[in-house]
């Protein structure tokens, strides 16, 4: 993978995060991590000098939100649409039950304080800035809050600086 500058980037982010999916994971070599699959995040500009920000929610039930609470970095892969059945694998069983990273046959590569995908055609590298549980007073039509939110399980919103982005091909590169 090589490394370049996000300014350089060409991509459609509603489909990247509605159609092809990412993988938000956390962790590192030592205490290990995990991943799950998103379908649903924000991509965009705030603070500062427009830093380029990418925003997560994950439910309190995820396995992978104890590591992305521990932790100071966590990641976004883009993985090939080969994958995709592994994508739903991984949305779908908790890595506390059983080491689904390898299941899935992906190889974990840790580097710049978190881990990514050997795999992956774009990776995110992703610096938490903000962590916040959406609010039930913050929904505007109450019948949103009640089709998503049954069992009142608020996903945890967390707002990330991208620091850095990987690439394995052009793919991505304007």
């Amino acid at each position: 993978m090589k490394e370049i500058d996000y300014k350089t980037m060409k991509f459609n982010p509603f489909n990247l995060l509605g159609k092809e999916w990412m993988l938000a994971s956390a962790g590192n070599e030592k205490d290990g991590c995990n991943t799950m699959t998103v379908s649903w995040g924000h991509l965009g500009c705030m603070w500062g000098h427009n830093d380029p920000t990418a925003v997560i929610y994950l439910r309190p039930s995820r396995y992978t939100k104890t590591f992305v609470d521990k932790e100071d970095y966590f990641t976004l892969c883009v993985m090939d649409k080969s994958f995709k059945k592994q994508m739903a694998y991984l949305g779908t069983v908790s890595g506390r039950d059983e080491n689904k990273i390898e299941k899935a046959g992906l190889t974990t590569v840790f580097a710049d304080g978190t881990v990514y995908f050997k795999e992956a055609k774009m990776v995110l590298i992703c610096k938490k800035m903000y962590a916040a549980e959406l609010q039930e007073s913050g929904f505007v039509y109450p019948e949103t809050l009640d089709e998503s939110y049954p069992n009142r399980d608020l996903h945890t919103m967390y707002v990330g600086k991208i620091e850095k982005v990987l690439v394995r091909d052009d793919e991505y590169v304007g």
